[in-house]
């Protein structure tokens, strides 16, 4: 039996919502090192312009932008277009855009803010792979993957309402492995903390060593590390692969109690 690695996205094209920053940032570097030619994407053009640039100089690879809100259909249709008309395809998608906007009690939650939570971090991913099924994905088939958290797994005191709509974007996750295969594999990957400016509350002023000795391997996660889980799903190292998530988290899921 030949034993190859195939960790080489060489001829696909990908594209990353929330990708000016935090984790979005660094899958787009990731992938375009592997040899994919990316389309990033964010509400802020400025923010957007800055990162193909500073990333097209770190990795030699070949990307480009379109700004657009992930919970607006329209700017959704927009980019979806952008892509397929720069690149001639689109078929990788990493549904990496998130929301919080609201911390405390479930059941405090104001309706807007639920909805915001939904909207962005469940709704969108969903449209956007609809709208890359249709546009390319249904007849040339292709790969998704969805960011989660390790959240998704358990009940909290304030990240309740964020947690919720990761735990069901697991289970749309699944669901659409199961509509999509063969031709298109779903996955997602379950992130631990990681030192982003999205999650700079929780890790910011200490609070982050704290919580690292926590995890078996004493620190908190870096966004290359849920770059490179994802560059994984997304080539044919894993193309026996679908429906499942990677959880990235340095052990805390398996750590001992801390009493």
């Amino acid at each position: 039996m030949e034993h190859t690695t195939q960790n080489r996205l060489d001829g696909k094209v990908a594209l990353v919502t929330g990708g000016s920053r935090g984790i979005g940032k660094a899958i787009a570097a990731c992938l375009a090192a592997a040899g994919a030619k990316v389309m990033i994407t964010s509400r802020k053009a400025d923010s957007c312009e800055a990162a193909v640039a500073e990333l097209s100089a770190e990795t030699g690879g070949d990307l480009a932008y379109e700004a657009g809100n992930v919970g607006r259909v329209e700017d959704m249709e927009r980019v979806v277009a952008a892509t397929i008309d720069t690149f001639g395809a689109v078929d990788i998608l990493v549904n990496n855009a998130a929301t919080n906007p609201y911390a405390g009690p479930v059941i405090d939650a104001d309706l807007p803010r639920w909805q915001k939570t939904l909207d962005v971090n469940l709704t969108a991913p969903l449209v956007w792979t609809q709208a890359c099924w249709n546009a390319w994905m249904r007849e040339n088939g292709g790969n998704i993957v969805n960011i989660s958290s390790v959240g998704a797994f358990h009940t909290s005191q304030i990240l309740g309402s964020y947690d919720i709509s990761k735990s069901a974007l697991l289970h749309l996750t699944r669901q659409l492995a199961a509509e999509l295969a063969p031709g298109v594999r779903v996955n997602a990957v379950c992130p631990g903390l990681i030192k982003t400016d999205f999650a700079r509350a929780l890790w910011d002023g200490g609070r982050g060593d704290d919580v690292a000795q926590g995890y078996p391997l004493k620190r908190l996660g870096e966004p290359e590390d849920i770059a490179q889980a994802v560059l994984f799903l997304t080539t044919d190292s894993s193309s026996w692969i679908t429906g499942q998530e990677i959880v990235a988290d340095g052990g805390g899921e398996v750590g001992f109690p801390r009493v």
